[in-house]
């Protein structure tokens, strides 16, 4: 049975994952603050942002850079002080660290490494936004930040098209409207609603058709990050079984032809037949240009 079970004791080093309000200051748990207070060291991906909250709640702690631009050398830093037994928080600027953040490489790391990593839960802008956005919450899909590049964003905004969940998104406002735009160009007008600084004084949520929250924009300044809720599909559900029953009587060669003939580059063929077969694209690839007399 290959099982990883982490225990802590006093003398070892342990990973605390504690959540930051995302706005309100009031949001802070009890317990977040006492760790805050305990620990040896704060890792922050801002220290400047952190230490107004240290300074807000009086607490003089250590703190340390962790961010995406210092990642690599940072964290083998934070894992070595782990492996002396300090007990290191991790914050972000607001809310829960490890969500779209390069604390997600820490946990996986010091995870690896067998020490303990314990989550401090608390305040979280996406979910924030879900509860108050009138769309079903029974499922949902959280999704982050789409890709910058317009093709990666394409394929991306093609592979959620049919998921049927509520889809919770993360923009800045200088591409909220680019990705709006975007998200209505692949999938029609469909119902959204945009969240922008929430639980802060001037907390707003704007609800409508992906169209008009576009319109709504244009005709002012978009600030503040925004959290953006969109209804999952709702045209006919696709059975997988169905949708895959085509191309099971075609060898791999006729595969590929079959997506080429469809308008499709041969590296797009591949990558996507691939993708029908579960297989890796070197497979189909090197399958695909075997010589059939061989």
């Amino acid at each position: 049975m290959n099982v990883q079970r982490s225990f802590t004791d006093e003398h070892t080093g342990v990973l605390y994952l504690v959540a930051t309000p995302i706005g309100n200051l009031d949001d802070i748990t009890v317990r977040c603050l006492e760790t805050l207070r305990t620990v040896d060291v704060i890792a922050c991906e801002d220290t400047r942002q952190t230490r107004k909250l240290l300074n807000h709640f009086q607490i003089e702690k250590r703190t340390v850079s962790y961010h995406e631009h210092n990642k690599e050398a940072s964290g083998s830093g934070l894992l070595q002080w782990l492996a002396e037994g300090k007990r290191i928080a991790l914050v972000s600027d607001a809310g829960l660290p490890a969500i779209s953040d390069p604390g997600a490489d820490l946990v996986r790391d010091a995870v690896a490494a067998g020490f303990p990593v314990i989550p401090v839960p608390g305040a979280n802008a996406a979910l924030t936004a879900l509860i108050a956005s009138g769309l079903p919450t029974d499922r949902f899909v959280f999704c982050g930040f789409l890709p910058r590049e317009n093709k990666a964003r394409r394929e991306e905004l093609q592979r959620l098209e049919r998921y049927p969940e509520t889809l919770l998104f993360y923009e800045a406002p200088h591409r909220i409207v680019k990705t709006l735009q975007a998200i209505r160009e692949a999938w029609g007008d469909r119902r959204a609603v945009l969240a922008r600084e929430l639980t802060k004084r001037y907390e707003e949520f704007a609800r409508g058709p992906l169209g008009d929250l576009i319109d709504l924009l244009a005709a002012g300044e978009a600030r503040g990050e925004y959290c953006l809720i969109v209804e999952g599909y709702r045209g006919e559900p696709v059975v997988p079984e169905e949708e895959a029953a085509w191309w099971q009587p075609l060898d791999i060669r006729e595969h590929v032809d079959r997506y080429c003939e469809q308008g499709m580059s041969k590296k797009e063929a591949i990558k996507q037949a691939a993708e029908d077969r579960g297989l890796s694209k070197r497979d189909v690839y090197n399958e695909y240009h075997r010589d059939p007399q061989a």
